[in-house]
């Protein structure tokens, strides 16, 4: 990155901005909170309603086929936040519509227990001197006496519950131990009626904004990055400092090294003045991650943690290839990471551009599931190693036991390029003299990881060679016991020399240890997949052949679906915690970086 200040005169500014803003290579120096600036808060929110209209556009035009989006409309910034508002309405009228349609439908429910009946006739009789009551009470409580009595008449039973009405003349008492519902204000034909317009309304208000959606949502889409300009324009005037009575404005930003000549070039051109500045150990230096075609795949990673910060490596590049084997791994079956790479491929004809990279990382990663799965003789939780076909090459694949010293195997060497690429950044940002300790480390934990760990594989070192391997322990454990931190007293560093090794001692077998979480989740999805294929043989295998292929299918595809289901989460959050935890712990990331952001037109 390359820091710049630049200072214009205030008439000049706005025009120095645009320039800024067209040329689009300068993230700006924040060196004021938004949080109080009632403008910009102003358009933000603006822009939330904007953009929360354009999300429901979106879902509407996605669920109709061959909607055809008609041209942006070129609208001033109160008429589009006029037609957003429009939109909001219709909106919220039908939010009152189906509350009302709600309302509707359980008193035609319940009118439907009394039957269609007319109020008027009930108003008719009582102009005549008779009283309908309504009641229900639980059947078993209904007394026959209130029929003689009261004249009452059943209506139905629902549910348990009876529902009568009396007819009684005008102020004679009704003494009946039942409760008296409140009844709907209409009959049930007016009600169904009433239901029938709602049901209307409803649909012109849906066609409305259906129509709406596909004739504006450019013309919203357009307002959305007008009002994300006047945000970005906006938040720029705010960093910008007032000098020299507002007479002068001064700005810092940073742009990369490859866009840094294109820029002095053209503020040359128009005359503005810049200055290149010399970057500050404590400045906020912006991230650009640059990686391959490959590495860039696993960027989201690193970004769901925290970018690096300007003075450490990319720590991308170093974590992609064990994702990838942790993944396998813990997915296990080369059935299922075939499942991944065809479906993958398939949807990436389907899906928009935006998508493609998330598929092809998982086209890789089934990759790596398949051939995992071919190591270990797992196919759609078929043990291949049972398969008579295969009876020649059964002694190649790999046994449990084998799979659980690889996991730790593996966690090994993880832990030790951790610790490598620690003491290559501690070199990179200290010096040689800092960077000394940090490779003894790794030199000790290698020797004695080949004179004590490879015995219990069964493989023996040539007895020089494990001399020579003490040997360089030894020698590390000086450089770690005496020259730990350069510069400090030689009894220091021999007190942080002893904390320093029981916490790398202690800390090395705890981590190592969690990766035999790779060997249990693989070893889990595969035999989950074994049982729903003793499931769908076995459960099915008295049924006739046309019933049992059905059932057996059935059962397969949903136990199999379940499984992967199952296998893809393990398969994620699990290496995600081994590289965020184990790695970046050991490894000494310390994160923090911000994104690389430049001002420019959205």
């Amino acid at each position: 990155m390359r820091k710049y200040a630049f200072m214009v005169y205030h008439k000049e500014y706005n025009s120095f901005l645009h320039t800024l803003r067209d040329l689009g290579v300068v993230h700006v120096k924040e060196t004021q909170s938004i949080a109080n600036h009632t403008e910009i808060q102003a358009v933000l929110a603006e822009r939330k309603r904007v953009t929360a209209v354009l999300q429901f556009f979106k879902k509407l035009n996605d669920e109709q086929k061959d909607t055809v989006l008609l041209p942006a409309k070129v609208l001033l910034k109160k008429e589009g936040l006029q037609l957003a508002e429009k939109v909001e309405a219709l909106q919220e009228k039908k939010v009152h519509l189906l509350a009302e349609k709600q309302v509707l439908l359980k008193d035609i429910a319940y009118m439907e227990l009394w039957g269609d009946f007319s109020y008027t006739t009930i108003s008719n009789l009582k102009e005549a001197g008779y009283n309908i009551t309504f009641f229900n009470c639980p059947t078993s409580r209904f007394d026959p006496e209130w029929v003689d009595k009261y004249n009452a008449i059943l209506i139905n039973n629902a549910q348990s519950v009876s529902n009568f009405i009396t007819i009684t003349k005008e102020g004679e008492p009704v003494d009946i131990e039942a409760e008296r519902p409140k009844m709907p204000d209409r009959g049930l034909e007016i009600l169904r009626t009433a239901y029938q317009q709602l049901q209307d309304n409803i649909e012109q208000t849906d066609n409305k904004l259906k129509q709406m959606a596909a004739s504006e949502y450019n013309t919203l889409e357009a307002l959305d990055r007008y009002l994300q300009n006047e945000f970005n324009f906006t938040n720029v005037l705010i960093q910008t400092e007032r000098q020299a009575d507002d007479s002068l404005m001064f700005l810092e930003g940073w742009t990369t090294k490859d866009q840094a000549q294109h820029l002095e070039a053209e503020l040359d051109k128009q005359g503005y003045f810049f200055q290149q500045l010399e970057i500050r150990q404590e400045d906020k230096v912006p991230i650009k991650l640059k990686n391959n075609a490959y590495a860039r795949l696993f960027e989201p990673l690193t970004r769901l943690f925290s970018l690096p910060n300007y003075t450490e490596l990319d720590p991308t590049p170093m974590l992609a290839p064990f994702f990838m084997l942790f993944f396998g791994l813990c997915f296990g079956d080369g059935g299922y990471g075939l499942l991944v790479v065809l479906a993958c491929t398939f949807l990436k004809k389907k899906f928009s551009p935006d998508m493609r990279p998330f598929l092809s990382l998982a086209q890789y990663l089934g990759g790596t599931t398949i051939l995992v799965g071919i190591l270990t003789g797992t196919f759609f939780g078929i043990a291949l190693v049972d398969v008579p076909a295969l009876k020649a090459v059964k002694n190649y694949f790999l046994t449990t036991n084998n799979l659980m010293t690889l996991s730790l195997v593996l966690g090994l060497v993880h832990i030790v390029f951790s610790k490598c690429v620690a003491a290559y950044k501690t070199n990179v940002q200290k010096g040689i003299r800092y960077s000394l300790a940090p490779w003894a480390w790794v030199f000790v934990i290698v020797s004695l990881l080949l004179v004590f760990g490879l015995p219990m594989m069964d493989i023996q070192l040539p007895q020089t060679l494990i001399y020579v391997c003490y040997g360089i322990a030894g020698a590390g454990g000086l450089v770690i016991l005496l020259y730990n931190s350069p510069g400090k007293n030689i009894f220091l560093n021999m007190g942080s020399a002893v904390w320093t090794t029981y916490n790398v001692a202690s800390g090395m077998l705890g981590d190592a240890l969690s990766y035999l979480r790779l060997f249990a989740i693989g070893l889990a999805g595969g035999i989950l997949g074994g049982v729903f294929n003793m499931l769908g043989v076995e459960t099915t295998s008295g049924l006739p052949l046309v019933a049992r292929i059905p059932l057996m299918l059935f059962i397969l595809l949903v136990g199999h679906g379940m499984n992967i289901a199952l296998c893809a989460i393990s398969s994620v959050v699990h290496p995600i915690r081994l590289i965020f935890v184990e790695y970046f712990k050991n490894s000494e990331y310390e994160g923090g970086g911000i994104a690389y952001l430049p001002f420019k037109k959205a």
